[in-house]
């Protein structure tokens, strides 16, 4: 194999005329370039130099073995300044998977603010399974997964979560609700409600589910959607009640009110998962931070507006 650095100083000889020239560009003695040229000659076995009058010329070997230095060069300058990139985060490509749920919240932000500050990293985008939130992370198919799991989930072997933040569920009524009236419900306020279902099987509906368990009911599902606008269009339509994550109902208030719930108060709990030993990833760290600061200003939901009682 050639050596790399005896061919760049074949190179310096050559463009600058004469090994003396070339040892003061190179910072060598003269004797310690004609060393090396003879060495990377013995490599090749070919003379590579010719001597005109005082100075060198190259030979037609020398010449081919300029010109892919250059080429070489050229490359590995190309490839240091790449590493520099991706060691500083400027470029990488990440795998993330997420919820619809957080979606327009939380990821959209996060990411528009990823794109103005570190255009170079490029990002694979796909909804996850919300059964199996965090198998293609597990597996190496994505570097990161937005998951709801319990706050004191440490997570499982090999993956480490971060808490991004709560998102309480708010009670969503038909506008002319009784109920409407108040700011303030119980969550068994609303035990005797036809139910609206507004989550897919998986941890949000436990969360949902476990909090009615603990209020002493069951919900009686009437209708069910797996996305929050349905379930909202059938709650305005008058079908029943609903629990909506905050994130959920952002803008999303026609012939709809939005109360808060205590006693229990549902909450999910959002993390980003990553596997262990992945956080040294520039670009990884990068897109944690605009997740982290999204998460600190997400989207708020309107607050309860006064509306005429139903007769």
């Amino acid at each position: 194999m050639l050596d790399v650095r005896r061919m760049q100083i074949l190179r310096a000889v050559v463009t600058s005329g004469s090994v003396t020239a070339a040892a003061a560009h190179l910072g060598y003695t003269p004797s310690a370039v004609s060393q090396q040229v003879a060495a990377l000659e013995k490599e090749t076995g070919i003379a590579l130099l010719e001597r005109v009058g005082r100075g060198v010329r190259p030979t037609a070997a020398g010449r081919l073995l300029t010109q892919h230095t250059a080429i070489i060069s050229q490359n590995i300058a190309e490839a240091e300044t790449a590493l520099a990139d991706l060691k500083a985060g400027r470029t990488g490509r990440l795998a993330i998977r997420y919820g619809t749920s957080v979606g327009p919240a939380l990821v959209a932000p996060a990411l528009a603010r990823l794109r103005r500050e570190h255009p170079g990293v490029q990002i694979d985008l796909k909804l996850i399974d919300p059964e199996e939130p965090l198998a293609e992370v597990e597996r190496g198919d994505a570097d990161l997964a937005i998951v709801v799991r319990p706050r004191d989930d440490s997570g499982r072997q090999g993956i480490h979560l971060i808490h991004l933040l709560d998102d309480a569920y708010l009670a969503a009524l038909p506008a002319d609700h009784p109920l409407a009236a108040q700011r303030l419900l119980d969550l068994s306020d609303l035990a005797g409600e036809p139910w609206v279902g507004s989550e897919p099987p998986g941890p949000c509906l436990d969360v949902m589910l476990n909090a009615c368990a603990a209020a002493g009911f069951s919900p009686n599902f009437v209708a069910k959607s797996e996305d929050y606008a349905t379930a909202l269009g059938f709650v305005a339509a008058g079908l029943g009640v609903a629990l909506i994550p905050r994130l959920g109902v952002a803008g999303r208030r026609t012939g709809v009110a939005l109360r808060r719930v205590r006693r229990p108060e549902p909450v999910r709990t959002i993390h980003a998962a990553i596997r262990e030993g992945t956080l040294s990833q520039p670009a990884l760290r990068n897109v944690l931070h605009a997740l982290e600061e999204a998460a600190k200003h997400p989207h708020p939901a309107p607050g309860p507006r006064s509306r005429k009682r139903r007769r």
